[in-house]
C-alpha cells in the first residue's frame, strides 16, 4: 500500500497558463506560494519567514476553472498528487521538475486589488405611474 496525496493552502504566484492538448483538453499551469511564518524559539533564536512555491497542475475541468476565476494572488486550498518528470534541456542535461496535480481545490479568497473604489450604482428609473417621486407604494 503506499500513498500520494499532497494538500496546500497558499496564494497563486501567476496568472494560470492554459493550453490545450489532444482532443482539445485544457491543462493550466501556475505557481502557488506557501509561507512558514517567523517566530521566535524557546531559546530565543528568531527564525525567518520561508517561503516555498510550489508548481500546480490541473486538467480538464479544473483547469476551465483555474482559466476563469484564478488570479496572481488568489487564496486556493487544494488536494493533489505529487509527479516528478523530466527532461533534457538544450545543452543535454538531464533536468528534473516535480508538479502538483490537482484533484480537487476550493478557491478561499480573491487577490486584494489597488484599484479605485467603484462608482455607486446609477439609481433605477422611476414607475410609469409615480412620475412625482413620492413614495413608490
Amino acid at each position: 500500500m503506499s500513498v500520494n496525496k499532497v494538500i496546500l493552502l497558499g496564494r497563486v504566484g501567476k496568472d494560470p497558463d492554459v493550453r490545450y492538448v489532444a482532443q482539445n483538453q485544457p491543462v493550466a499551469s501556475f505557481t502557488l506560494a506557501t509561507t512558514d511564518r517567523a517566530y521566535t524559539n524557546a531559546n530565543g533564536v528568531q527564525v525567518p519567514e520561508r517561503t516555498e512555491w510550489h508548481n500546480i497542475v490541473m486538467w480538464g475541468k479544473n483547469a476551465e476553472v483555474a482559466e476563469r476565476y484564478i488570479r496572481k494572488g488568489t487564496q486556493i486550498y487544494l488536494e493533489g498528487r505529487l509527479r516528478t518528470r523530466a527532461w533534457e534541456d538544450r545543452n543535454q542535461v538531464k533536468r528534473y521538475t516535480t508538479e502538483i496535480y490537482v484533484d480537487s481545490f476550493e478557491l478561499l479568497a480573491r487577490p486584494a486589488t489597488t484599484t479605485a473604489p467603484q462608482q455607486p450604482a446609477a439609481q433605477p428609473q422611476q414607475p410609469a405611474g409615480n412620475q412625482q417621486g413620492g413614495a413608490p407604494f
